[in-house]
This record gives structure tokens, sequence and C-alpha cells, in this order.
């Protein structure tokens, strides 16, 4: 896996990233090795042209994971947006006996899975984290959210 980095802009510093998992249309098995090697190499152009990172790609025979990493300007939608659409126009072109797999339809289903990940880790070592920043170790909590238990 490629190591995620601080992207430094002119007026921030971020570490986004952003777990996807994309199934295919109707579930269909559709990804073999040529398919997932097209696919990786279109993955690098994208991010020759967009302002995205693939800091993972794995496959499962019906769908995707995507580990990417992306600036603040770019919105979650707008992200699986480009990478989505252009995927799936390049390999219905290069992979014809794909289209014939999903009856000559789309490539993806309509949802996404996404999730944050931290390179920091869980949302308990984040927090230790923030308490434990100050000089004096002066760090009061004025809200934590208590999510209700079932059980």
């Amino acid at each position: 896996m490629s190591e995620s980095k601080y992207i430094h802009k002119s007026h921030n510093v971020s570490v986004l990233i952003y777990h996807f998992v994309c199934p295919a249309k109707y579930r269909q098995v559709v990804f073999s090795k040529a398919v997932d090697t097209t696919m990786k190499e279109i993955c690098f152009e994208i991010e020759k042209r967009y302002e995205v990172h693939f800091l993972e790609i794995g496959t499962d025979k019906d769908h995707v994971h995507f580990l990417i990493q992306s600036v603040p300007r770019k919105s979650v939608s707008e992200i699986i947006r480009i990478v989505k659409s252009i995927i799936a126009r390049e390999v219905l072109h290069i992979h014809p006996e794909v289209k014939e797999k999903l009856w000559g339809g789309e490539f993806w289903t309509d949802g996404y899975f996404v999730n944050t990940v931290s390179k920091f880790g869980d949302e308990t070592n984040i927090s230790k984290y923030v308490r434990d920043q100050g000089l004096e170790k002066d760090y009061t909590i004025l809200h934590r959210s208590k999510q209700l238990a079932l059980f």
C-alpha cells in the first residue's frame, strides 16, 4: 500500500483518506485479471488529471475497494463520481465482454459505501491525541456524543 502524505495547499494542510466500496451492477462477476489491470491503469491516469491519489485498489469478483486520498476542495460525491464514471466508460470500451455480461447496461450500481480513514487511529486515539496537545494539559471536553446501546 502506498503511504498517505500531508498535502500542502496555500491555506491548509490535509490528510483526507476515504475507503470506498463500489459494487458492479446487479452484483455481476465482472472483474477478471484483464479488467483489474485495465482498471488499475485507468486509476493511474485519473491521478494525473485530478487531485485524487489511490493508496490501494482491491477487487473481489463483484465489487472494488478503493482507498483514496484527496483534498478538502473535492467532496466525497465528486471524488466517487469522477472515479466511477471514468472507469465505467473506459472498461466498457476496452472490454466488450463486460458489457455483454451486464446486458449492455451500466457498469456500477448507483450506490457505494464510503468511510473516512485516519492515519492516526480510531476515535479513541484521536480524542486522546487532542487532549494531550496543550502545553499545560488543560483540555476541557465541552461535548461528547453518547450513542445509545441496544443491549
